[in-house]
């Protein structure tokens, strides 16, 4: 059984300690070493939460333990390449939540920092460890629904909370930044390619100046695309449907799959429109983020290479850029 790695946490950020943090700690393998926040009560009330001996008051703090191996970067969107550079020069591995940046040119520079200290960063989508879309991968894959040509999806939710970090525009909030992220992620991850244009509508908030409401079409070249919208200011759905030429596949919950539960995706094979042909999978209970921590660790350990390396964080924030683009100028933009 491979060693247990010392983790640091950077901020008890809402993310961190509803979901990343208790899926973390049903890995053997994680150690959950220390938690830092610029407010020393905040870090102590979180460690002791989870019965963390080290809470810092600082992130520097954290950053100069050499205990720590790993650092988990759930900053605001603005702080991630930043403090995952510093991450990396204090000799740790870094797990950075997504977007990884708020430009692709950010992100970049993580790529060259990487190969400066030869420590891995990684960036959490924890769908892509999920088995119900490496089962939609595969079914695509196999050409269980002939040709795709088709990505589409809505994800939203209403939040009108000025003080939240998603809806304040000077430091990455947003529903493109969010969400919508996901849904270029997870179109790449279906298609298997990059795309080769996007264009974009966008809707501001008219007090906050976040984007509320982005609706896009992402050009993959070969008659694909991914159609989509994405929201922060209406009813909760992430529904998203994979079209092919023999049939379809939908997720009902996209991103948010319970961390203790089932899952199910629906294949319809031939498009009987009575729904004749539409058949349920059930994928077995798991915890999304349990694996997304046991798979960096495995990279950070040097156990295997990568699937998902920096360069592809940066990809994607190529495709952000270009909606952003887009929704500013009305036209359709290069990625």
């Amino acid at each position: 059984m491979a060693s247990t790695m010392a983790w640091g946490v950077l901020s008890p950020a809402g993310i961190a300690v509803n979901k990343v943090i208790p899926g973390m700690l049903k890995s053997p393998g994680v150690r959950l070493a220390a938690i830092a926040s610029r407010d020393a009560g905040r870090a102590r009330a979180a460690a002791d939460r989870f019965g963390v001996a080290k809470a810092y008051g600082s992130y520097e703090e954290l950053l100069a333990d050499p205990e720590i191996g790993a650092v988990y970067n759930p900053l605001p969107n603005h702080l991630h390449v930043p403090w995952s550079v510093a991450a990396l020069r204090a000799g740790k591995h870094v797990l950075c939540e997504k977007p990884i940046a708020l430009t692709a040119a950010e992100a970049a520079d993580l790529v060259t920092v990487r190969d400066e200290t030869g420590r891995q960063v990684l960036e959490a989508f924890m769908v892509r460890q999920h088995p119900q879309w490496l089962r939609v991968r595969d079914l695509v894959r196999d050409g269980a629904i002939g040709d795709v040509r088709l990505v589409q999806t809505t994800l939203s939710y209403f939040n009108v909370d000025p003080a939240n970090v998603r809806n304040k525009a000077d430091i990455g909030g947003g529903a493109l930044y969010d969400i919508g992220c996901y849904a270029v992620l997870l179109s790449r991850f279906v298609f298997g390619a990059e795309p080769r244009r996007a264009v974009s509508l966008v809707d501001r908030d008219p007090d906050m100046g976040t984007d509320r409401l982005t609706s896009g079409l992402v050009d993959f070249g070969e008659g694909r695309r991914l159609a989509f919208s994405t929201a922060t200011q209406l009813v909760r759905a992430q529904r998203m449907e994979i079209f092919g030429t023999t049939g379809r596949i939908e997720v009902p919950v996209a991103l948010n799959a319970p961390q203790d539960g089932t899952t199910t995706i629906l294949v319809d094979i031939g498009g009987a429109i009575d729904g004749s042909g539409i058949r349920s999978e059930t994928l077995p209970a798991c915890d999304q983020y349990m694996l997304q921590a046991e798979t960096a660790m495995r990279v950070f350990r040097g156990e295997e290479a990568a699937e998902f390396p920096i360069e592809d964080a940066v990809a994607n924030m190529r495709v952000v850029d270009a909606l952003y683009r887009s929704g500013a100028n009305g036209s359709w933009q290069d990625v």
